[in-house]
């Protein structure tokens, strides 16, 4: 299992299929909030973030996937993937254990030089409350979909991780 790993994050395909997993998932947020006007709360912006780290960093790793970049784009998928669980997990507790001490910020905060919010306003403006269960499916809300997501991705990382100790097997 670990020689496959390690030869498929060598390739383009594994990436690029993990950046289309991203990218699908980002549609669908777009597809709640603009089509069935489901209003994103301030963690659902920082998750849809955090997903959009792990695009970005598919993307990197598929640049070139046989050089020290892929070393880069593993580190930085794992953070992506451990940030989004985080998320996600803190979400979950404010809906099942809603409390007006434990809410979430009113404004998405960037940083200065990243301003999302200003720069792509559709995407990344929070109006939502993060304690309102808005969606299920099968009985999971929404941040309870996105633990198993990140906690997926978070395995699978780890998994490529650990694959890179391996050697690559020598076909004859």
């Amino acid at each position: 299992m670990f020689h496959f790993l390690k030869q498929s994050s060598q390739g383009r395909r594994a990436w690029l299929l993990m950046a289309l997993t991203a990218l699908i998932l980002e549609a669908i947020a777009l597809y709640f909030q603009h089509v069935m006007q489901l209003q994103p709360c301030v963690m659902c912006i920082y998750e849809r973030v955090a997903l959009f780290g792990i695009l970005g960093t598919a993307l990197l790793g598929a640049i070139a996937p046989k050089t020290p970049l892929r070393w880069l784009a593993i580190l930085l998928w794992l953070y992506s993937a451990w940030r989004g669980l985080q998320l996600a997990w803190d979400h979950t507790m404010m809906q099942l254990d809603p409390s007006p001490f434990n809410t979430c910020e009113f404004f998405a905060r960037f940083p200065s030089w990243l301003p999302l919010n200003e720069w792509l306003p559709s995407v990344f403006q929070a109006f939502g409350d993060c304690s309102m269960k808005q969606w299920s499916f099968l009985t999971l809300d929404m941040p309870q979909w996105l633990i198993g997501i990140f906690a997926a991705y978070l395995l699978v990382g780890i998994l490529v991780l650990i694959s890179q100790f391996f050697p690559v097997q020598k076909k004859y």
